[in-house]
């Protein structure tokens, strides 16, 4: 076996030279083959017996691909151990001009770029800030309420946070469209669920009143065969049904969990639960801060390669939920070019900072992050456990600590301002 010396192609581009001896191929297909016969069972022959020739007729072509392959991947490792080279994403081998001794070939290839010292004193970074209280725990129980409360109906004017039942019909160019038709259509009006310009029609109007309105669909809209179109709709309000709270008393306290009703207890109970889950959001609002800034911060070359195979990630991912939703159109690998850069770039960084100031994930900090998770759940310690259980799993718990140390890191060192964040912005209380 014999190698050549690695040649560059651009930044991060490599090319290598390989050949393999015919000879050598040969008697290590022989000796593959000469085992297999040993192995294999076939009708008519005792264990063992099977005629060596039989078996190089059935798999002699796959054996011989398996050694080439094992060969020129020896080969390759060896000469990127020996030039200190790391490899990103998957070689491209093709075959050159040989002779009768050797069987020869090209790698192409790329390595991972040389990012450097990163310097993070200069980066402006936002620590995500929300003191929790009295009045946050009381608006948490109002979205408690809200969520068991019922509807009862009104001879009223329709009005946020009402329910209401309508009729409508839709057409673009005097034409009805699919979905633009519905009769006791419900939804509840100031969610958000149906456009701006269809809620107006609704807001303020009396049951059994019609209205007609134009309604111009977003570009963006969902439904490709209206986006960007102006529809003229008519609606009449069939009902209007108001919500109606439960009052937060010590039965409502039993219907939550708290077993002797105490109103106290509940209380501290939502504290506990509001003040870890907006901990939880307020790191996710500072981790999107840092990350922004380290991104913007980067500007090495990126392997084409890696950038290839994140494409391909985030586009199976999409396919699979797509398909169970139900749906059948697959979005275009193109789709998601910018978003795979992102987190390949991100990755390297992240992956360079943690080499460099040896921030990986301690046991001490995996385990208290799975007590965190578990907190949230009836029986905490089997959680744990099912998180211990499989190491897939636990891999992300573990991902998860490592991408909080490097941003503790940043922290330390960038320049943070805090930016106060409203509760209800925070949790989006007003959907809860």
């Amino acid at each position: 076996m014999q190698s050549e010396q690695v040649e560059t192609i651009g930044t991060l581009g490599r090319r290598l030279a390989l050949s393999v001896s015919t000879a050598e191929i040969a008697s290590e297909v022989a000796q593959r083959l000469t085992r297999l016969a040993r192995e294999t069972n076939l009708p008519g022959f005792r264990r063992g017996k099977v005629p060596v020739k039989m078996i190089e007729r059935s798999h002699g072509p796959q054996v011989q691909a398996e050694v080439l392959s094992d060969k020129l991947g020896a080969q390759l490792s060896a000469a990127l151990e020996q030039n200190r080279l790391r490899m990103a994403g998957r070689p491209q081998i093709e075959a050159a001009d040989g002779d009768t001794q050797y069987r020869r070939f090209r790698a192409t290839f790329e390595v991972y770029p040389d990012i450097g010292n990163i310097d993070v004193s200069g980066l402006s970074v936002q620590r995500a800030v929300c003191p929790v209280g009295a009045a946050e725990v009381e608006k948490t129980l109002d979205v408690m309420r809200r969520q068991r409360g019922s509807f009862a109906p009104v001879e009223r004017a329709a009005r946020d946070g009402d329910r209401v039942k309508v009729d409508f019909r839709g057409t673009i160019d005097g034409v009805a469209f699919e979905g633009g038709t519905a009769n006791a259509f419900p939804f509840e009006l100031g969610r958000g669920r149906m456009l701006p310009e269809f809620e107006a029609a609704v807001r303020d109007a009396l049951p059994g009143s019609t209205r007609s309105f134009p309604l111009a669909f977003p570009a963006d809209y969902h439904g490709a065969a209206v986006a960007g179109k102006t529809a003229e709709f008519t609606v009449t309000l069939l009902s209007v049904e108001e919500r109606v709270l439960p009052p937060l008393d010590a039965e409502f306290a039993r219907s939550v969990g708290i077993a002797d009703g105490d109103l106290s207890v509940l209380r501290a109970e939502v504290q506990s639960n509001v003040e870890r889950e907006v901990a939880a959001r307020l790191r996710s609002r500072t981790r999107d801060s840092v990350m922004e800034a380290l991104f913007s911060a980067a500007g090495f070359e990126l392997p084409r390669a890696l950038v290839a195979e994140e494409q391909e990630r985030l586009q199976q991912m999409a396919q699979a939920e797509i398909a169970a939703r139900g749906g059948q159109q697959l979005p275009d690998a193109g789709v998601f070019a910018a978003a795979a850069e992102r987190r390949v770039r991100l990755s390297l960084i992240v992956g360079e900072i943690v080499n460099r100031n040896k921030l990986p994930a301690r046991p001490e900090q995996v385990r208290q992050a799975l007590e965190n998770i578990a907190r949230g759940y009836e029986k905490p310690a089997e959680v744990v456990q099912w998180y211990m259980g499989n190491r897939e799993r636990l891999a992300e718990v573990e991902a998860g600590v490592v991408e909080d140390n490097v941003i503790d890191w940043v922290l330390q060192r960038a320049q943070v301002s805090e930016r106060v964040v409203p509760f209800d912005e925070l949790m989006d209380s007003a959907k809860g």
